[in-house]
């Protein structure tokens, strides 16, 4: 870590990180530009990239940041889904611009297209996907970062961040890191204090399961209130049971006994008189 300030040397947590996050885990293939990047190969073939190579690199790519002065010229590209939650996080904090998802070819180059830009520098997650950017911005002479794997074409690319681009953990860590470098050259975090967001916020999510937990979560608010509607009255009749429930029934007895009776009596009566009236009817109306 000779070519790094000591200032900017990395912890052991940073590193303990980067390896948790796999960042140093390669690929079986190697291109040329990526081999001084390359500590050594494993047994199966896969290559391992050299940590602390990568923190020098994240550490010149995070001066140069920081030496623009409005942070909106500044263009965060992500056409790889698991770089898209990253891509926006680290373009809110340090207040640069995202594009995420297809790259609309002409971007940099038509400017008679709506998304026409022209940012004085671009990020590039994977060299590979986000070809179409890094070529437009050689026509027009901007510079590009990107992260590296070993076997990512750096053909115009600038700086090359090399580290494991297909893993969301990775990706979002150095995302992480980049963005905590560059505040720290800026001046609004301090070096010695943490920085309160946390790494999980620029790792990938699947939709599904965000959707799932949040459902989970709104279930769970649901149910506490709708068990509070329900029991509260039930229990709150304790009190008046006497008064109101055991008080009534011996007067609904009464009433029923007393309607029953006079109720059938009068009845009765009818029914004992109905028939000879219908008989005297039905003779008269014979003799007739």
């Amino acid at each position: 870590m000779s070519r790094v300030p000591t200032i900017l040397n990395a912890t052991e947590q940073d590193f303990q990180s980067l390896l948790a996050a796999q960042c140093h885990i390669g690929t079986k293939n190697v291109t040329e530009r990526m081999k001084p990047y390359i500590y050594k190969a494993r047994a199966d073939g896969i290559n391992i990239i050299n940590i602390g190579k990568t923190w020098e690199k994240l550490i010149f790519a995070a001066r140069i940041i920081a030496a623009i002065e409005n942070p909106q010229d500044i263009c965060v590209i992500s056409a790889r889904p698991y770089g898209h939650r990253a891509a926006l996080k680290f373009a809110k904090y340090i207040g640069a611009e995202a594009i995420v998802g297809r790259f609309t070819p002409g971007t940099f180059t038509n400017y008679i297209t709506r998304s026409f830009r022209e940012p004085r520098l671009i990020i590039c997650t994977d060299p590979r996907t986000d070809h179409q950017a890094i070529r437009e911005a050689s026509y027009v002479n901007i510079p590009v970062i990107a992260f590296a794997d070993s076997d990512s074409p750096l053909q115009y690319v600038d700086i090359a961040i090399p580290t494991n681009n297909k893993a969301k953990h990775a990706i979002g860590l150095v995302y992480w890191l980049l963005a905590r470098a560059v505040l720290r050259l800026r001046g609004t975090l301090d070096y010695e204090t943490p920085w309160d967001v946390m790494v999980d916020m620029f790792f990938y999510r699947d939709p599904e399961e965000a959707e799932k937990e949040a459902a989970a979560q709104q279930e769970g608010k649901d149910e506490p209130a709708e068990w509070a509607d329900n029991a509260i009255p039930d229990w709150g009749v304790e009190g008046a049971a006497a008064e109101g429930v055991a008080g009534i029934a011996p007067a609904a007895t009464g009433e029923w006994s007393a309607q029953a009776s006079t109720d059938w009596a009068e009845d009765v009566g009818n029914w004992a008189d109905a028939p000879a009236q219908n008989q005297n009817a039905g003779g008269s109306s014979w003799e007739n």
